[in-house]
Formats: structure tokens, sequence, C-alpha cells
């Protein structure tokens, strides 16, 4: 009797440990949804009535609002059929539910990898001689981070990883966290980039050296849409750099020892359906090397998912973990998950 009963105290904090992980492998309200409301229609509805209602969405016809319905279930069932397969991150009904895979990577992407950017020779990487990494960094803490901002549906993500990489940069070297202008540059740099429909970080960087810098987000607000380019503009405070490096393709150990000195500016693939409603965790989900989307790169580190890169997008807070994704790397492929191995690159600042 006693030894039963010693049996079940040891037992105990094992099944409450069980429990909690159950629990949070379940936690129904980071996901936007419950088992229940796959019941039945009824909990459908009252399910899409309330995701509407949460982010003010409203349709111009009844037409439209129950085509928007029939997507909408279609993606519910693949982020729970998701959830239940995988374990080291997790989907939610983000604000992009309504949307069908085709229509999401339409609006939301951006990158024109097809431009090829120029080579550069193997001593313009200014970090190839460093040695020691740190187990961890996280540029955020380290105030080198503007909040995470939104692109709306305008294919201009290669503005936002041109301009976080600059920020970064800026405040490393001046002490100051300043937000600089992504409309500027769908303005104003168009001899290769092309505003709403894509573009290319390295353009982008070199249109910044010419130009004299890049205005704050102050003076030139973002419209989410292209707009006209005012030089008028001109008088008013900018950031500049003094140019810009590519790391080694396919190289993650050159894209750390970059990442340990400065957000970078990273190419990857996001049209993954998996990438559209990625809510939080480590994700290592699928994904090609076809880039076709910009972000920043702004630290590393390792949880129980594995080692991750710390990546910000630019889909607003309710996307993935409040605006940011951790990517695993040492996945064992030169070019790195989604490729983000592939396409990095840095600006630089003379102190």
């Amino acid at each position: 009797m006693a030894i039963s009963l010693l049996s079940n105290l040891l037992f105990l904090p094992f099944m409450v440990s069980l429990f909690m992980l159950s629990a949070l492998a379940h936690d129904f309200s980071i996901l936007g949804y419950s088992p229940e409301h796959l019941s039945s229609r009824d909990k459908l509805i009252e399910l899409f009535e309330s995701w509407l209602s949460k982010h003010g969405k409203i349709y111009e016809s009844i037409e439209e609002k129950l085509l928007r319905f029939e997507v909408f279930k279609d993606n519910l069932n693949h982020i729970d059929k998701r959830n239940k397969e995988i374990s080291s991150y997790w989907l939610g009904l983000n604000e992009f539910a309504d949307l069908s895979h085709e229509e999401f990577k339409t609006k939301y992407l951006g990158l024109k990898p097809q431009v090829f950017r120029k080579k550069q020779s193997p001593g313009d990487f200014t970090y190839r001689d460093v040695i020691h990494l740190p187990k961890s960094v996280d540029w955020r803490k380290n105030g080198a981070v503007t909040p995470v901002k939104n692109q709306g549906s305008c294919g201009s993500c290669w503005a936002f990883s041109t301009v976080a990489a600059v920020e970064g940069i800026n405040k490393i070297v001046t002490g100051n966290l300043t937000s600089l202008s992504e409309q500027e540059l769908i303005d104003c740099d168009t001899s290769f980039n092309s505003g709403c429909n894509g573009g290319l970080m390295d353009y982008a960087f070199e249109f910044i050296v010419s130009n004299g810098g890049l205005h704050k987000e102050e003076d030139y607000p973002y419209l989410m849409e292209e707009g006209t380019c005012e030089e008028k503009k001109e008088e008013m405070d900018s950031v500049t750099i003094s140019g810009y490096h590519d790391v080694p393709e396919n190289d993650e150990q050159s894209l750390l020892k970059a990442l340990v000195h400065q957000p970078l500016s990273v190419a990857i693939e996001a049209s993954g359906r998996d990438f559209q409603f990625y809510s939080g965790g480590v994700f290592n989900g699928p994904c090609g090397t076809e880039l076709d989307h910009g972000v920043a790169a702004v630290g590393y580190g390792t949880s129980k998912g594995g080692d991750y890169i710390i990546v910000k997008n630019s889909w607003g807070l309710k996307w993935g973990e409040k605006g940011y994704i951790r990517m695993k790397m040492k996945t064992g492929k030169p070019e790195g998950l989604c490729g983000i191995n592939k396409m990095a690159s840095y600006p630089t600042k003379n102190k």
C-alpha cells in the first residue's frame, strides 16, 4: 500500500507536466479557434463573424461575403490539419484568413530576384575574419530595430528590408534609432526597382548612397501605394550610408558573422501556405528557395525548437510573433531554410 502510494506521488508530477504540455499544444486562444468551431456550420459561421469583427473586415456584397466565408473555411481546415501534424511551430487565424493562397502571394510579396544583384569579390565581405560568435544576438534588445511596420497590399517588401538594415546601422554608428521612409524608395528609386511591383535591396542601397541619404518616416510617410517622388523634401534631415556589401552566397556561417555586427537585409521564399498563417514557434515548414520576399534578419538564438534566426517581417503586428518569425537554421542545406542564406546584404556607414 505504502509502495503504491509512493509510486503515485512520484508519478503525479509527470502527469501534471504532461497535462500542461498538452494544454499548451492546444492553446486555441493563440490559434484563434477551437475544435468546437469545426463541429458544425453554425459554429463555423459564428467564428467567421467573430473574426470579421476582430479584424474590421467589411465586404461590398453578400456574394463577396459568401465567397470569403468559403475561403475562410478552407484556410481553417488547412490550419487545423497542419497544427495536428507539426510540433515546433503553429498556425493561426490571422488577418489573411479570408485570402486564397494565390491572392495572398500576389498582394504581399514583392522581391524581384530575376533582377540579379552585382557579384562582389570575397574581399568585399568585411566580416570574413570574425572568429567568435556569441550564443545569441538580438538587435531589438540593443535598440537597433524600429517597431514592426506594415507594407499593406503593396509589393514593397524590398523597401522595408532595406530600411530596416539602414535603421540598424545608423543606430549602431550614431546611437540614434530613427524610423526611415520606405515611401521615398518606392516613389524615387525607379531606375531598377518598381515600387509596389517589387524590387531588390542592393539597388535600394545604391540609390540611398547616390541620393545623399534617406528621409525620416515622419517627413515622408508611408502610403501603402505608389506616389510621386517629392524632391522638395531634400532640405529636410536625412540619414546616410557609405555603401553596402553582400554576404557570401549560401554561407550560413558568414551570415551569422555579419549578423553579430548589424541587422541584415535578407531574401526568402515566403509563398508557402504555412508561412501565410504562421503564428509562433520555430518555423521549419515546407518552403523552397525561389526568393520572393524581402525581410530583415535581426538576431539569432536557441530554444527547444532548435537554433533559429530572428526575422522582422513587414506584415504588421498581427502576423507571427508580433510581426516576427523565428526561422530554423542549421538545416544542413547551404541555402538555408526558405533560401535565407542565398541573398543577404548589409549597408555600411562611416563613423
